[in-house]
């Protein structure tokens, strides 16, 4: 089992100075040109590297059962070759096939178009000029077969020598055989200099940090060696299976239109459409009836649907790394940069890209480019939407993870987080007091839809009566702008809890005209704050005007989200207050829970009190 690592590894690099963005533009130019006019040399390169991931777990397979490195390299490039180069006479032989056997369905293919021009109507209007011979370009309908000197007058090689013969029909085959020995001797190179070329990236990347480095990038190569090999393996059974069905369907040449399918599939949305086209116009032109035709493009869509939607995700997870956008995009590129090469290798380049995006931290750009993570954290969504005023926008997505997990996972790690991003730039001036106005409303409407959404997992709790009576807990909020909204919060998980709860505002601590309020039956006080909003002094206020109003109630600070490293935090706990000091609504959970516990433990074992 391939060990793995969390997600948040990356691979640090030196510590570098700042580069202007007009760096970064002509250094991307300067890339994109090298990939277009270095394309010759790249593809080949690029070619053997990917087929080096797929073929690396088989030759790490061999050389676990004893055989020596260059052997079983050899012996596992030879046998992909060989397969490969098989494929390839076997498309030669199929396409010289079908090319053979076009002129057959010409009656076929006129007989249809003439029932469909003369339907009558806007389809006659369409095709009448389509169906009709224009020129004498297509000639009779008996007209013989070229001669061979017909032929090779033609090709413009009637009274050349033998070898300039074979030159001329030779040419067209050096490119794809000088590129097959190119990506062949690259593959090779690369299977057996993988340790050397990975020691060398550390170098780059890494050195200050070997284990975490060599690590990541060793699970980032399995990763991509599992994703290329699995990717593969889908795509080939879905040709074999195309193919497979179209012999059995009667289709010519199913063996050709099963290998187009397979090499489709590596192109995302569109390639389905490309291996479709081709047997589907076979199908309309070898038989009379529509029967063949529509059972391919049943049998493409259908086969599509259940590989897309049922196999990959049993294998994959739900997707592969990948935003939909970014796989368009790359497709475009890849396509313009290299041609059809390009298009068959974009998504395996931009995952590749991605997972370097992942492990390497600059450029981790690619992952968040190209990646399918949410660019923002929910919280930071959660403050963004209040900010613009689309804070509704959030209520669906809130109430399924509230009902999914609990109120107060969803208010510690989106909510409360979010508050404090707020109350943070209001600290520095970033926020106008305006603005903060329309956040508030903003982020209050959502709580009030969120009121009365009943999570599923909140447990039942069995609590004493006077836990139960309403004014048992108090919530008062501090002198933040925002700390009555976490408050909110707070009331809002421990009444789902069965707690009988209260929200004051502050002013009850203070003056006379608040002396009306009742806080006889308070038996814990929370003091709710955040930390960009508050100060010690002000804390330590609040918390004497506490326990003068509420002797016999314990009081807890809330000091929501404040990080470990906070000050107000260390000096809060520097003078004792952290003994009963929270930092989530999960731990102010907890606290409350273990207090009431106590107190119906005490009631258990003395029942007539």
């Amino acid at each position: 089992m391939s060990q793995s690592i969390p997600d948040d590894v990356v691979l640090e690099s030196e510590p570098h100075v700042r580069t202007p963005a007009v760096a970064y533009l002509v250094s991307g130019a300067v890339i994109v040109a090298a990939l277009y006019f270095g394309r010759e040399l790249l593809m080949p390169l690029v070619l053997a590297g990917l087929l080096a991931f797929v073929l690396a777990p088989a030759c790490a397979l061999l050389r676990h059962i004893r055989i020596p490195r260059v052997v079983s390299v050899l012996i596992v490039v030879a046998l992909a070759f060989a397969a490969i180069g098989g494929i390839g006479l076997v498309v030669g032989r199929q396409i010289g096939s079908l090319a053979g056997n076009l002129p057959s369905y010409q009656s076929t293919v006129m007989d249809k178009w003439h029932a469909l021009s003369t339907g009558g109507g806007l389809t006659q209007r369409l095709l009448q000029g389509a169906v009709e011979p224009k020129g004498s370009s297509t000639g009779p309908a008996g007209a013989k077969a070229p001669t061979a000197t017909e032929a090779a007058s033609a090709l413009g090689i009637q009274n050349a020598s033998g070898l300039a013969i074979a030159r001329t029909l030779a040419t067209p085959l050096l490119a794809p055989l000088t590129t097959a020995g190119v990506v062949l001797v690259f593959t090779i190179f690369i299977l057996l200099s993988n340790e050397d070329l990975r020691d060398r990236l550390v170098r780059l990347v890494g050195r200050h940090d070997l284990h975490r480095t060599i690590l990541a990038m060793n699970d980032a190569a399995r990763r991509l060696s599992r994703y290329f090999l699995f990717q593969l393996g889908l795509n080939s059974s879905f040709g074999v299976l195309i193919g497979a069905c179209l012999w059995w369907a009667g289709l010519p040449n199913p063996i050709l239109w099963g290998i187009l399918a397979a090499l489709m599939r590596f192109v995302p949305f569109i390639g389905i459409f490309i291996a479709l086209l081709p047997p589907l116009l076979l199908a309309v032109a070898v038989v009379p009836g529509w029967t063949l035709a529509l059972t391919v493009l049943a049998l493409f869509i259908g086969t599509e649907m259940v590989m897309g939607q049922v196999i990959e995700p049993l294998i994959y997870g739900h997707s592969t790394g990948l935003s939909p956008i970014a796989v368009i995009v790359a497709t475009a590129f890849w396509a313009f940069m290299w041609g059809p090469v390009g298009l068959l290798l974009a998504t395996p380049l931009t995952v590749c890209l991605v997972v370097i995006g992942r492990h390497v931290q600059p450029l981790a750009f690619f992952d968040v480019i190209l990646g399918d993570t949410p660019p923002l954290e929910p919280s930071e969504t959660f403050y963004q939407r209040a900010l613009e005023g689309h804070a509704s926008d959030l209520t669906p997505g809130a109430r399924a993870q509230i009902a999914a997990t609990s109120r107060a996972d969803y208010y510690d790690k989106v909510a409360l987080r979010g508050l404090a991003l707020a109350q943070r730039d209001l600290a520095r001036d970033a926020l106008a007091f305006e603005r903060l106005d329309a956040i508030h409303v903003q982020i209050a409407g959502l709580l009030e839809e969120l009121d009365g959404v009943v999570p599923t997992s909140d447990p039942a709790t069995s609590l004493p009566v006077d836990w139960q009576t309403t004014g048992a807990v108090v919530c008062i909020p501090g002198r933040g702008q925002l700390d009555d909204l976490a408050a909110t919060m707070a009331v809002q998980v421990l009444r789902s809890a069965g707690y009988g709860v209260s929200m004051e505002p502050n002013l009850v601590l203070g003056s006379s005209d608040t002396e009306s309020v009742d806080l006889a039956n308070a038996r814990l006080c929370c003091l709710s704050v955040l930390e960009d909003g508050s100060t010690a002094s002000g804390i330590r206020y609040f918390v004497r005007r506490m326990q003068k109003k509420m002797p016999s109630a314990k009081i807890v600070i809330c000091l929501w989200q404040a990080p470990a490293d906070s000050a107000l935090l260390a000096d809060l706990r520097s003078t004792g207050e952290d003994e009963h000091l929270v930092l989530s609504i999960g731990e102010l959970m907890a606290l409350i829970q273990a207090l009431s516990a106590l107190k119906m433990s005490f009631l258990q074992k003395n029942p007539g009190l």
